[in-house]
This record gives structure tokens, sequence and C-alpha cells, in this order.
């Protein structure tokens, strides 16, 4: 009698209790743009040609305050093979007074205290110190992979032989618009209208003058660390129209050339320096400014899923992972710092670091979480004692709470997912939805969709 007793106590103490079993939960980051949304959009800049802008426009809406002015040309130097054992070249005339047949390939080596050049059979034609240089009357080929991932290119200039790393290095020597002949078609396709070529064209021949490489050895880089440069192989007849057509062109600001930093794709608006670049002085010419057309870009919006085992590994929460807090955002809203939430408790992270740890695109994201899990009725009565048995449920919480607490309830029906029902959350994003038949649920807002979950 006393067993008896003390199971019934049991079973009042769990009257008020609910039986959960498989729960689950989908964490998704949802972001916008593609880059570091700083000056102009390239997808912008192609929307707004495409609406008719001309480029001086569409570079005065993204750098504030500007105007277009003239530089002269200045040579440019651009590292394109740095500390190799040797540097292969054909097409060149001469090296430091040598002539040299343009039909032939000649190898660099260092040697002692200078440069020995030699042909591809081993025949010794010149002795040269550091700093020669390969010219010729046609583009030389530089044989072998460059930095740009360009593997024996053909370059415009002088190949310039340093010795200064090490090994022996080739970096090409022309001028300024011949380098941007270069990197025009390869930081924006070709077939876009002309006047977004020529608003790319006077941004990088801007941020070339602006910008350099640290130390002195060269200026840029061939990739991304300056400006995607390819030589003549990235040149095309639009790109050089683009070029030609702003010949000398550059941003400047109070009549001093300003640096023009440039980006893939703004999500619809760009950002000031110093919420993207955390840390940096504010530019007034580089502020974030609405992009009404970037939406043609295919990262104008994009989705992330993972796990929180994913984010606790990659985040460093102390203890488990539980939620990313945005404390600020920039004005496109670019989250600026947030709080990585553990178990043991947080720490404070900047959104670029938060982009770099998960590979994101941009640092405009926000976390969604959506944990859902099936709910069934656990009385303490007996069915005998006439309780009428509570219906199963869905429950859970879409975090943050869809702006119009509204959530749509699908089940699945072969391969096919339908709406059967609409529930309110509550201002913490929990819901709980009665479920009349069995089968498999989810709930879904804004295009992000819950885990699946079996209700019997």
């Amino acid at each position: 009698m006393r067993r008896v007793a003390a199971v019934t106590a049991c079973l009042l103490c769990l009257s008020a209790a609910t039986g959960v079993a498989h729960a689950a939960v989908r964490e998704v980051i949802k972001g916008a743009g593609f880059g570091h949304g700083i000056g102009l959009s390239q997808y912008g800049a192609y929307g707004y040609a495409l609406h008719g802008r001309s480029y001086q426009q569409i570079l005065a809406h993204y750098y504030k305050g500007t105007r277009l002015s003239r530089a002269p040309s200045r040579p440019g130097r651009v590292i394109l093979q740095p500390d190799d054992p040797y540097i292969r070249v054909r097409g060149a005339t001469r090296i430091s007074g040598h002539s040299l047949k343009p039909s032939r390939t000649y190898i660099a080596r260092a040697s002692g205290g200078s440069i020995v050049i030699k042909t591809s059979s081993g025949k010794k034609v010149a002795r040269v110190g550091n700093g020669a240089r390969f010219t010729g009357r046609n583009p030389l080929r530089l044989l072998g992979p460059a930095l740009n991932g360009v593997s024996s290119g053909l370059y415009r200039g002088s190949i310039e032989l340093r010795t200064d790393l090490g090994g022996v290095s080739a970096i090409d020597v022309l001028d300024l618009d011949s380098y941007i002949r270069g990197v025009v078609a390869g930081e924006m396709p070709s077939s876009w209208p002309l006047e977004a070529l020529k608003s790319q064209a006077v941004a990088a021949r801007t941020y070339a003058l602006t910008t350099r490489a640290s130390g002195k050895l060269f200026d840029q880089y061939p990739d991304t660390r300056s400006q995607m440069y390819r030589g003549v192989t990235g040149e095309s007849v639009r790109s050089d129209a683009a070029v030609a057509g702003t010949a000398g062109r550059i941003v400047t600001y109070n009549g001093v050339a300003a640096v023009t930093y440039y980006f893939s794709t703004s999500g619809g608006h760009t950002e000031d320096i110093e919420f993207s670049f955390v840390g940096a002085l504010s530019k007034p010419w580089l502020v974030g400014v609405p992009d009404p057309y970037d939406n043609l870009s295919p990262y104008h919006r994009w989705k992330v899923r993972t796990t929180p085992a994913a984010l606790d590994g990659k985040l460093g929460a102390p203890g488990k992972f539980k939620s990313v807090k945005v404390l600020e955002r920039g004005v496109s809203p670019r989250v600026v710092r947030a709080r990585v939430i553990g178990s043991k408790g947080s720490k404070r992270v900047s959104g670029p670091a938060i982009k770099s740890a998960l590979g994101l695109r941009d640092t405009w994201f926000t976390f969604v979480r959506v944990a859902s899990s099936a709910s069934y009725p656990a009385s303490a009565r007996p069915a005998s004692w006439g309780e009428r048995p509570m219906a199963p449920a869905l429950a859970g919480e879409f975090s943050p709470a869809p702006k119009s607490r509204s959530l749509l309830v699908e089940r699945r029906v072969g391969k096919r997912w339908v709406v059967v029902r609409r529930v309110h959350t509550t201002a913490a994003g929990r819901y709980r939805v009665a479920i009349s038949r069995p089968g498999v649920f989810r709930v879904l807002s804004g295009g992000i969709a819950g885990p699946a979950v079996q209700v019997r």
C-alpha cells in the first residue's frame, strides 16, 4: 500500500510536466552583401549603368563630395613571381645593354651578388646586376605560374629582376594605364555596360595611386591583396575602351587623390569605413549610401545553414555555444561588435572577426536559431479516471522572433511541404501549436525553415 501511495505521489508531482521527444535545433545565418562594404559597389554600379547613369554620376554617388581630376601617369611596379630559384622570359630584345632574340627563352638565376642570364640550352648570355630589366617591343611572356594565377602570361612594360628576397623575383614595371588595362576585366566582367566599366577603371586607377604594398620593392600585388591584375590575359576590347575613355581620370577630395575602395555587393547599402574596418579613421567620402540597384547580384541576400557544434568550434564560446548577440551595427547595418555567449560566459568580438571565423561573405548578418520539438501530454491521472487527454504539440523557439510574430506550420506530404496552419510567437519568439494528426512538421518564416520534427 505504501508503494502504491509513493507511485501516486510521484505521478502527481509530474501532473504539469510535458514529455519531450524528437527535439532538434537549426542554426541559420541570414546575410546580405559580399565584401567589406566600403566605397563603390560593383553590382550597384552595374545596376546604375543599366538605369542610364554615367560613370561620373556613379562615382559621385559612392564617393561623396569628390570630384574627377587628372593625374600624370607614373610607372607602377607589380610583383608577379617572388623569390623563385629562376625566372624564365620570352619575347625580350635586351637586358642591361645586351641584345637578345625575342624568339628565345632566357633563364635568370642568382649567382653570388649578381644574376646570370642563360638561354634555355644553357648558353651564358650575360651577367647583370640586381634590378636589371628584360625589355622588348611586344608584351613579354613570363613563363610559369604567377601570383595572379596566370601561368605563362603576357605582360606589358618590362620585367625587372630582383634578388632582395633571397632568390630571383620578377616585377612588372609599366605605366599606370597599361596596368589598369590588366586590372579592369579582372575586377569586373567586360560584358557589363561601358559606364560601369569606366567607373571601375577610374576607381582602380585612383586606388593604385593612393595605396601600395608594404616595403619598397614593389607597389602592388597582382591579386586581391591589391587589385586583380592579369596582364594582357586580362585585357578585353570593352575594358580597354573603358580605360582609354577615362585616361588619366582619378577621384579627388579637396584636390587630393582619394582612396577608392570598392567591392562586389552591398546588399542594398554601403558602409562607413570605420564600421567595416573597425578602428579605421572616418573618411568623409567613404560613408554609407543607399544602393538601390545592387539587388541584381546573386549575393544580395544569402543564407548559411550550420550547427551549434560548428559554431562552438569556430567561434570559441566559453563552454558550449548558445547564441550571438549583436551589440552594435553600422549604418548598412553591418555588424560592428557582438557578444558570443556560451554556457560558461561570453566574449566580445568584432563583426569582421566573426566573418573571418565562419567564412561569411559579409558582416551584414543575423544569427537565426530555430528549436522545435514534439511535445506530448503526461498526466498524473489514469485515463480510466475520465480525464480528457491533451493533443500532442509542436513547440519551440524562433529567435529572433519574426517582426510579424507569425510562423507557418508545414506538414510533409510525400516529398512536399504543405502549409497546415499559422501560429503566433511571443515577443521572445517562443511558440506552441497543437497537432491533430501524426506526421513530420516544421515551422517557416522569411524563407528560413526550422528542423523537421516527427509528431506521433
